[in-house]
This record gives structure tokens, sequence and C-alpha cells, in this order.
């Protein structure tokens, strides 16, 4: 297949890219407008491969997207460009409404246009596979009680209501258009290249550096973790084997308390970097308790028995064994991680 993945350059899409050039015959576009979380540095192993190309381009420029379809001809679109972080949507939510909702559609409609024109055996290979999160269910009132397909949308943030948008268009243009479309809804994710504004990179590279390790209120949330590599793989089986029409939710089983993550962070480091920056004793000394966020989901909690029973897909990795691949691999690429945190990456891709 030729597969065609939006966001390619973020976090998620690059594992994916990673994991299919790796592991299939396959054939990637990626199609990334290279936002401040875009690094094509994530990428630098496969960027040589003759089976990838890289196509600058926003999701919400119409006339640029039918130019990459008609040049591409991909078999396959996975959608997983989205602006993604809570906090940023709460400070800014206009970039989020653009990306994820107006983006979204433009996509769509690129693709439903494009599908129209295959022919007939084309037309029954093509899929949509539209990649979300479990923060559009809201959060979960009960400790026994798990996001299924079949949860009714809540969302608390700009960035889970843009999403959940996003969601309810992929649906419609397939009720209504036909378009052959499959959606997952992911918990959080972890794992390396990814961007320090996220709550595992920010603890482990804030540690190394002597800063505090901010965690919000309590630290009593809970988030279902999935390591990225896990992802990839559940993403990869659901557009290939999925059934069109159908929702495939995708978790860690990894329930863990925000505060248990950091302190599971400092315990690893204690043991894997015991040389501590001047003034810091044990890193858990470090941490810090700030001021709650607003409208924060208290727990999120996937119920992934559909995608286990039906596609045969289950988590490799433990907590417990995917946080510690984590922090080696952030301790081993400390030059990926000093051009996040400098912007040299970004300087890099636009030639200054």
């Amino acid at each position: 297949m030729k597969i065609l993945v939006t966001g390619g350059a973020g976090f998620i899409g690059s594992a994916l890219i990673r994991y299919i050039l790796s592991n299939t015959e396959d054939s990637i576009v990626n199609l990334d407008k290279l936002t401040y979380a875009g690094n094509l540095e994530s990428l630098a192993g496969v960027e040589s491969n003759p089976s990838y190309q890289f196509e600058k381009v926003d999701i919400c420029d119409r006339a640029e997207l039918d130019r990459v379809f008609s040049a591409h001809q991909p078999d396959v679109v996975m959608h997983l460009a989205a602006e993604s972080h809570v906090d940023r949507s709460i400070d800014g939510p206009a970039a989020f409404i653009e990306t994820n909702i107006i983006g979204t559609y433009q996509l769509l409609e690129t693709a439903r246009h494009y599908w129209r024109g295959l022919d007939a055996e084309r037309q029954s290979r093509f899929r949509f596979h539209h990649i979300s999160t479990d923060e559009v269910f809201g959060d979960l009132p009960n400790m026994t009680d798990l996001f299924t397909e079949t949860t009714s949308y809540a969302p608390s943030s700009p960035y889970s209501a843009s999403k959940a948008s996003s969601d309810h268009l992929v649906r419609a243009w397939h009720r209504t258009y036909g378009l052959p479309v499959i959606v997952t809804n992911c918990s959080n994710n972890y794992g390396p290249f990814h961007f320090p504004e996220k709550l595992i990179p920010l603890m482990i590279l804030n540690a190394l550096e002597g800063k505090a390790l901010p965690v919000y209120g309590n630290g009593q949330q809970i988030r279902d973790w999935l390591y990225v590599e896990d992802h990839a793989r559940a993403l990869y089986r659901v557009v290939t084997q999925g059934v069109i029409g159908e929702t495939y939710n995708i978790g860690g089983h990894n329930e863990q308390k925000n505060i248990d993550v950091v302190m599971a962070i400092c315990e690893l480091l204690e043991e894997l970097a015991p040389t501590k920056p001047n003034g810091v004793n044990r890193y858990s000394d470090l941490i810090t308790y700030v001021d709650d966020r607003p409208g924060h989901d208290l727990r999120y909690a996937i119920d992934a028995s559909k995608i286990a029973s039906e596609l045969d897909w289950h988590p490799e990795e433990t907590f417990h064994s995917g946080i510690r691949k984590t922090v080696e691999w952030y301790l081993a690429n400390q030059s990926w991680c000093q051009h996040v945190l400098d912007g040299s990456y970004q300087r890099e891709r636009l030639g200054v």
C-alpha cells in the first residue's frame, strides 16, 4: 500500500512511520505542516528510505491537499495531524478549532472527491483512518468504569471538544457519503521522541537539569498509559484488518496516578543517572505541587477488549517496562532533547 500519514512528524505519527517502514513493504507519504511539535529529526533514520516521501503541507490548505492526493495516489489515509496539548488549548483555543475541525473537514472533502474518482477495485481498498483520543469521553466518575466504543462524548477542554467534533465529522462523512472510514480512540501515549511539554518527558528533562517537577493539584489524576510503539502496531492492525465504519479503543491496561508516574521516573533516574545536578539530594525532592488545570479530568481508562478480541492486538509493554525504556532513551539521546529544548530543530528545518 501507499499510505498517506498526516502529522507524521509528530510524536505518534513518527512512531507509526518508523514502524511501517521497518516492518512492512508499504510506502509512506508524510504530510505535515511542521508546527512547533513537528520534528523531522524524529524521522532521521528513515528519511533516505526510498519508500518514504515528505510533503510540508497544512491540512487546512485544500488546494495543496488536492495536489498531494493527485500526485501520490494513496491507498490509505491515516489522519493524525492535530493540535494536541490541553494546556495550549486553554490558553489559545483558536488553533485547535482551525486545525482539528476545519483541517479535518478539508481532508475529508479531499479524500471523498479523490475516492470517488478511483476505479472500483481501488475504491474497495481505500481507507480513511481517523486517529483520536479518549479525552473526547470526558472523565470517569467511578473507579470501576471504563471507556468503551459506545461511551457518550463529554469533552472537558477546548482540545478534547475539537477532537470530538472531528470524530463526528468523520462518522458523518461515512454515513452521508459512504466514505470508508475507521476511527480509533487511544489513551495517553508515552515513549521515545515525545515533545517535552508533555508530562513524562517534561519530568525526565527537568529532573536532569535540577528544575522543579510541577504536578497539578494533588497528583491523584489517573491515566491509562500506552507505550507509543504498541500504539503504532495497533494502528497498523486496525487500518489493515479493521472493519469499515467501526471504532476501536486502544489502551495500555496501565492505569497510573500522575504522582506515581513522577515518582517512578524519579526512582529510575536514581538508578540510571545517579550523578545529580548541584544542590539536588534526591530527584523526588524536586516535586512541586501547583494549582490544578481548569476543568481537569480526574480519570481516563480504556476498555480495549474489542480490538483484542476482534483484531488480536494486545500491548506488549507494561508500564514498568515501557517507562524504563523511555527514561533510558532520553538519557541516551541528549542531543535530540537539546535540539528540542533550544529550538535548533526548528532553525534547521527553516534553513536559518
